[in-house]
């Protein structure tokens, strides 16, 4: 059911699209051979074409045209085996050019679409209306002086994928999920690193209103937002803005407009282009691409194991629940890491797949996320090695140590650095399941306290807690607990 927007004067519903611009994964830029590489000093990635020296001419990268393909197909997009470069006309003094070489009318990729999961465990297909290579601006630099604005142009030529949603997403969440999504795809597909913080990916943002079942408002574009969470924060501020202009009696202008972070509002840039505003026409210094289905072909064998097929087979194969499993795939290099994680452990432990599936999940998703969330790094920063975590998890499965004591020895781990077995070994945590061990501490404690046994025998249950309680304590938490409950239940129901 889409979601309705409660207004001063009735409902109001919303309709938004994102055109995201992902940066493609090369060496060299898409029409020369300058470098990609990121942080590098001002103007020192430039080559002619960057910089449009008179009589330069641009040379297709054909690495950017595979890559773009491939992100298509990780789309399930349909591929274009003849697209046009076009030129888009418009002065910016990034633009050196005058004019950006891009694909209007003839994209390499054309329509498809994507699936998102949504919080309440629903999911949704969002229509994907193409995919284009263009060439990347410079940048204009504000702050270096107090009088004059510095450009630098080691981005101006850099490959970029602008892939154009259709306007099928209603609600910020919505927004927020699609933007995930075609990150986790260029991920896994190799095609762009998704660094958002380094300029990799970000999102025009574009939002209309309408009454339910009236045709589509006129709508807003945001520019250049570079978070998933701005691109819902923009969403959630057009929407109410739009709103209020209409109920008090005025209108949406199709404008261009920047989210400002401060205050989580959008603010006027300029009014909105047209396609005849910039003065489309094919590239005369670049033929028509074209391509075979045997070249797509090969791409396709390639192609890694998507996010949605590594979650299916993760349920399926390791009965992992389907949450579970999303959170797992949701970024490459944690599914990556889980099933290293699982390979060792089952080596080591000499379990099945299907056993550990679970357990190792829950691990990964638990201790180690919630403990790389406290240090602030990512999963390819983990202090704990796959060897090392393989080590604890078996350590557990083989009673070694309990739920609680591998607790314990991870917190060491991450400050230590150590192995587990040397932490178990130095502090005497290794579990106690000598059962005349137990059984005798057992018998010391019932006798200790036959008031609560009779109480306990009398009806009142709960004081089972109690006895495993003391049991735990006087072993200082290392005794088998499942040896605990073999040997106490029948000592006290006897």
């Amino acid at each position: 059911m889409t979601k309705l927007y409660q207004g001063a004067t009735g409902d109001w519903e919303a309709v938004i699209g994102l055109e995201i611009h992902a940066q493609v994964i090369s060496e060299s830029k898409l029409f020369s051979g300058a470098s990609t590489a990121f942080g590098a000093d001002p103007n020192t990635q430039v080559s002619f074409v960057c910089a449009a020296m008179p009589g330069m001419l641009p040379v297709i990268n054909e690495e950017c045209v595979r890559q773009a393909v491939r992100t298509g197909l990780a789309m399930g997009c349909k591929i274009n085996l003849r697209s046009i470069f076009d030129r888009k006309n418009y002065f910016y003094a990034d633009l050196p050019q005058g004019y950006q070489i891009s694909q209007f009318k003839d994209p390499i990729v054309g329509e498809g679409h994507v699936r998102i999961d949504l919080e309440d465990g629903s999911t949704k297909d969002i229509g994907v209306e193409r995919l284009h290579l263009e060439q990347d601006a410079g940048k204009s630099m504000h702050d270096q002086h107090p009088t004059m604005t510095y450009v630098d142009l080691n981005r101006s030529g850099v490959a970029l994928m602008e892939i154009v949603s259709k306007p099928d997403m209603r609600t910020p969440e919505e927004a927020g999920a699609y933007f995930r999504k075609i990150r986790s795809l260029v991920r896994y597909a190799g095609t762009c690193d998704g660094n958002m913080d380094q300029g990799s990916m970000r999102a025009d943002v574009n939002v209309s209103v309408r009454r339910p079942g009236e045709p589509l408002g006129t709508r807003t574009e945001t520019k250049n937002v570079n978070s998933i969470r701005y691109v819902m924060m923009v969403v959630e501020s057009e929407i109410r803005r739009q709103i209020d202009v209409l109920e008090d009696g005025g209108k949406i202008d199709q404008e261009t407009r920047l989210f400002d972070v401060a205050t989580g509002t959008t603010r006027t840039m300029r009014s909105k282009e047209e396609a005849h505003d910039y003065r489309y026409f094919p590239d005369p210094d670049l033929l028509p691409l074209e391509f075979s289905q045997e070249f797509v072909d090969e791409l396709a064998k390639d192609m890694p194991e998507l996010a949605d097929a590594k979650k299916d087979r993760f349920v399926a194969a390791l009965h992992i629940s389907p949450y579970n499993a999303g959170v797992l795939v949701a970024e490459k290099e944690s599914a990556d890491y889980f099933e290293a994680l699982l390979a060792a452990t089952v080596t080591k432990s000499g379990k099945p797949l299907s056993e550990l599936g679970t357990l190792v999940a829950n691990w990964v998703i638990g201790d180690l996320f919630g403990a790389l969330k406290k240090l602030g790094v990512g999963i390819t920063k983990s202090p704990v090695s796959i060897d090392h975590a393989s080590e604890l998890l078996c350590l557990q499965i083989d009673g070694t140590i309990s739920g609680r004591i591998a607790k314990e020895v991870f917190e060491n781990m991450l400050e230590s650095g150590k192995s587990p077995e040397a932490i178990v070994e130095e502090k005497g945590l290794k579990q106690v399941s000598d059962t005349g061990e137990i059984e005798a501490m057992i018998d010391e404690i019932l006798a200790a306290n036959a008031d609560k046994v009779a109480e306990y025998r009398g009806g009142k249950d709960k004081l089972y807690g109690f006895f495993v309680g003391q049991v735990m304590k006087q072993t200082g938490g290392k005794a088998n607990p499942q040896v605990v409950n073999q040997l106490l239940r029948p000592k006290l129901d006897g």
